[in-house]
């Protein structure tokens, strides 16, 4: 029972997604990148509205798994635990970005890819299992994720044995390296839009 909550404590928001969609489907995608502000300041003020939600849904998760399953989120202490949201907050900045580049470039045809990026995100990282139980080339690519070390660092606080050297240090390296990365991919696909045209298709 400890396993899977622990692992299942928080869904990385796609606030950051929701930012570019809305526009999509209110036809106004154009009226965002005419605005006086940059790629940065829509990504980094979506995450904080996004936070701020994540933040109240996880306190009433934990709550109702404490009167629930006695499972208490704040037994590893209060670094630990801020270690393993911010994680997941990162997390859903990387994806929330990468989701924005590929509805840049497909237009509404990459709408899916918000919700289903998210749930392939929760299969590879081993949040309702240990990656360990993968098949190789899948453990291989569990390795990549952020969230993967972030979880297995959180996980240890409740006597399980961590699968990674160093998991908290790794998850955040890899989250700094994909959230450059991922921000450039956005610019990127923006900068194409506008030449092909398609910034105004996307629009009225």
């Amino acid at each position: 029972m400890k396993y899977v909550f622990c692992g299942a404590g928080i869904v990385p928001p796609v606030d950051v997604s929701y930012a570019l969609l809305f526009d999509v489907w209110s036809k106004s995608v154009k009226h965002q990148f005419l605005a006086p502000v940059e790629i940065r300041h829509m990504a980094l003020g979506s995450w904080v509205v996004g936070v701020g939600r994540g933040v109240t849904v996880f306190a009433l998760q934990a709550l109702l798994s404490w009167w629930a399953f006695d499972f208490d989120f704040f037994e590893p202490g209060v670094l630990a635990l801020g270690a393993f949201l911010l994680g997941c907050f990162l997390t859903s900045a990387i994806v929330g970005l990468l989701v924005c580049s590929l509805v840049v470039l497909f237009g509404t045809r990459a709408e899916v890819s918000a919700w289903a990026t998210v749930n392939l995100v929760m299969v590879f990282c081993g949040i309702y299992y240990p990656v360990s139980i993968l098949p190789a080339p899948v453990t291989a690519l569990a390795a990549a994720f952020p969230l993967t070390y972030v979880l297995d660092a959180f996980r240890s606080h409740y006597g399980f044995v961590s699968e990674f050297s160093y998991p908290v240090l790794t998850g955040f390296v890899l989250s700094a390296l994909y959230l450059a990365l991922a921000h450039w991919a956005l610019a990127a696909a923006v900068t194409r839009c506008r030449r092909t045209g398609l910034l105004l298709k996307l629009s009225e």
